[in-house]
């Protein structure tokens, strides 16, 4: 049976709400430390995982040493003293005891737990390493965590606390989907999930999860919409005798070719550029249209997938069927220039998402 209902993710800038620099800046240590023991943990949780896992492979360990993985007191053979997704809370609230909320910690074991479980197999087979965690990892916490979510209307901002620190959201420019979201939320029409905190680049952001009904659109599961990923047009798509051109080559590729020109020549004249800050100031411009290049093709797999499953909709296709993609990627590989040009992956991962929010199933052959 179908889920109804979908987790959305949007990324929402908070500030901490507090009158004085010096409080604010203290809030601020709190959550840095929260953010540097969160990374830490995660790393030693998966080391422990890891280890528990692959301990039957310790062929040169002695005779008598016992490998289920086992509650002893549940099990004679089990070599541990409590369940296992508890040892590696047990070993990390220990560690860092008096220094995070427990609420982190209990969210980064389920996580973790749940993700590793599903990717052992491949570990085990040496296909691939364990996850690596860096510094600026956003980390977890629940609801339990923050009160509640409120609009204030003198500030004209919605504001909460996360462990007692008070913070307020800022929206920018666009925030028509995040107002309404935190609106529904704040009335108590629309749940939070799991969300996470991140400190990177000298901003606070809150990457909050909701969790929402999927969209009513009157599909028929028979009616199948075949489509074609490419670089000459970017989809293609056939619903019965019906077939749509979604974008084309000049549009999508020639202004990402102009981006690359112009990022080139600013490399080339970055050796003259006027220093004064190391290499960050040198490369300034080379920067810039690095970013240029990665909003434009957002912007455009955006728009491409939109209007896919807008055409879907408005053929009751409630089916998307992915023809030919494998051999597609086989050939791309082999040239680096569509290998390099084509986005499949992101192009893809768009489709799904809203496929998934407008109920229709994705098939991928």
């Amino acid at each position: 049976m179908k889920k109804k209902t979908m987790k959305l993710t949007r990324k929402i800038q908070v500030v901490i709400d507090l009158p004085t620099a010096e409080e604010r800046k203290e809030a601020l240590g709190k959550l840095y430390g929260w953010q540097d023991r969160a990374y830490r943990t995660a790393n030693l949780m998966v080391s422990h995982l890891y280890v528990q896992e692959m301990i039957k492979d310790f062929f040169y360990l002695s005779e008598g040493i016992q490998y289920k993985l086992a509650d002893e007191q549940k099990d004679e053979a089990g070599i541990l003293q409590t369940s296992r997704m508890n040892t590696i809370y047990q070993v990390t609230s220990k560690r860092f005891k008096g220094e995070m909320p427990t609420n982190i910690i209990s969210c980064l074991k389920a996580s973790l737990y749940s993700t590793f479980k599903k990717n052992q197999d491949t570990y085990w087979r040496g296909e691939s390493s364990l996850m690596n965690f860096k510094k600026d990892m956003p980390f977890p916490f629940t609801t339990e965590g923050m009160s509640k979510l409120e609009y204030d209307p003198e500030k004209k901002v919605f504001c909460f606390r996360l462990f007692k620190i008070p913070l307020k959201t800022y929206l920018g420019r666009d925030y028509s989907d995040k107002w309404r979201l935190l609106q529904r939320v704040s009335q108590g029409e629309l749940k939070l999930c799991t969300s996470h905190l991140q400190l990177k680049d000298g901003k606070t952001f809150w990457l909050a999860v909701f969790e929402l009904e999927k969209e009513a659109h009157k599909l028929n599961p028979g009616v199948i919409a075949e489509v074609s990923l490419s670089l000459e047009y970017p989809i293609v798509v056939k619903v019965g005798k019906v077939r749509h051109q979604i974008g084309n080559k000049e549009e999508f590729l020639y202004r990402r070719l102009a981006i690359q020109a112009a990022r080139k020549r600013a490399q080339l004249g970055a050796t003259y550029s006027k220093s004064g800050k190391g290499r960050k100031r040198k490369l300034k411009a080379v920067d810039r249209f690095r970013q240029k290049e990665k909003n434009y093709i957002r912007q455009r797999l955006h728009v491409y997938s939109r209007r896919l499953i807008d055409f879907c909709i408005q053929h009751q296709a409630g089916t998307l069927m992915l023809m030919h993609q494998e051999d597609k990627i086989g050939i791309a590989k082999e040239e680096g220039f569509v290998f390099r040009n084509w986005s499949y992956g992101k192009l893809l991962t768009k489709i799904e998402y809203k496929a998934n929010k407008a109920g229709i199933e994705v098939i991928v052959c």
